[in-house]
């Protein structure tokens, strides 16, 4: 389940889930530890220590789960390794921000928050673009048939030995029943005309 290609249509679901499913993570994470009236009311520092180390634990696992989609679908459509790991590092390079955004931001001041981090979620949003857009890569994977049915190889002996005997059992039996079967008579003289009666008439 988690080795196998996943096409587009799968892989946005998957990646719509994971994205709904963090966010639902990082609200239980907050209500868990100090609650959204605690952390608005509360000032940068130790206090938001928990909630923070918290919230960069879970999003480093779902960091984990979407590198994992990721990197079904970059080998679903053949695509470049290194837009796949750039997507994993920055990934988690936003994570390990938006942990240290919750820990020092000043609600009701907006340039509290570093103008960096919208960047970042852009390219890390670009990136997951090209990976989702990729061309699939037509029909099966040649190697993995390969693998499977050999095709390149040599056949076995016992396959050769049972191919060569298919068409001689067929041709044994016909030799076997034309023996079996006698010739026909052949008539002495010339050959009777055809007609009615004695005279042909």
């Amino acid at each position: 389940m988690f080795t196998s290609n996943i096409g587009r249509l799968r892989f946005f679901l998957y990646s719509l889930g994971l994205a709904v499913a963090e966010t639902v993570v990082i609200v239980i994470c907050i209500v868990s530890t100090i609650g959204f009236e605690g952390l608005l009311n509360s000032g940068p520092g130790p206090a938001r220590q928990s909630m923070a180390g918290a919230v960069l634990i879970a999003s480093l696992i779902f960091v984990a789960l979407r590198g994992n989609i990721a990197s079904r679908r970059t080998r679903d459509a053949n695509g470049r390794r290194w837009i796949l790991w750039a997507y994993i590092a920055l990934s988690a390079v936003y994570a390990l921000l938006q942990a240290g955004v919750l820990l020092v931001v000043k609600f009701g001041d907006p340039e509290s928050i570093p103008g960096g981090l919208n960047l970042l979620g852009f390219s890390v949003f670009g990136l997951w673009c090209t990976i989702w857009w990729a061309k699939p890569v037509a029909g099966s994977n040649i190697d993995e048939l390969t693998d499977v049915f050999d095709f390149d190889g040599p056949l076995p002996a016992s396959t050769r030995a049972a191919r060569a005997a298919v068409p001689a059992a067929p041709r044994a039996a016909v030799g076997a029943s034309a023996a079996l079967i006698p010739p026909a008579p052949q008539p002495f003289g010339r050959p009777r005309p055809a007609g009615f009666g004695k005279r042909g008439i």
